[in-house]
């Protein structure tokens, strides 16, 4: 039980902060900062961050439901774990794929949009990953 709802939190966490950063933070960042040079730099550590919050909520979750001897976290766990793996590697490429390049794309003139727009829907992936899996785990245990 305790494992369920350590799962339930930090699926939360993980969901939450995808969101808040991606619908509040860096726009927020671009409407305030003298410049969309600043707010990038800004949301580009920001992002970085978020990376590493993700690994650490996904690493979580799939400790939390690795019981093989439960039948309701086994459950949990096979509705859940495709999923969490996703939005981590999701996070990964986005961080040492795809981040790498929108850097080279911004220095050099290059395709700034293609890459920012891939990064973008990558990012809103996972945000859905960690919206199924919080949506999954936060059921009443009755329904496992």
């Amino acid at each position: 039980m305790i494992r369920q709802r350590l799962s339930v939190l930090v699926a939360g966490l993980w969901w939450g902060s995808l969101g808040g950063l991606g619908l509040v933070v860096v726009p927020l960042l671009f409407r305030h900062l003298p410049s969309p040079a600043a707010a990038g730099a800004m949301a580009a550590q920001l992002f970085s961050a978020q990376t590493w919050l993700s690994a650490a909520c996904c690493v979580l979750m799939l400790l939390a439901l690795n019981k093989p001897d439960d039948p309701q976290v086994k459950e949990l766990a096979k509705g859940t774990t495709g999923p969490i793996v996703a939005g981590l590697l999701l996070a990964l490429l986005v961080e040492f794929a795809l981040a790498p390049q929108i850097v080279s794309a911004r220095a050099s003139g290059g395709q700034l949009r293609l890459w920012h727009g891939l990064g973008s829907a990558m990012y809103l992936l996972q945000w859905g990953c960690a919206g199924w899996v919080l949506w999954r785990l936060s059921r009443s245990p009755a329904r496992y």
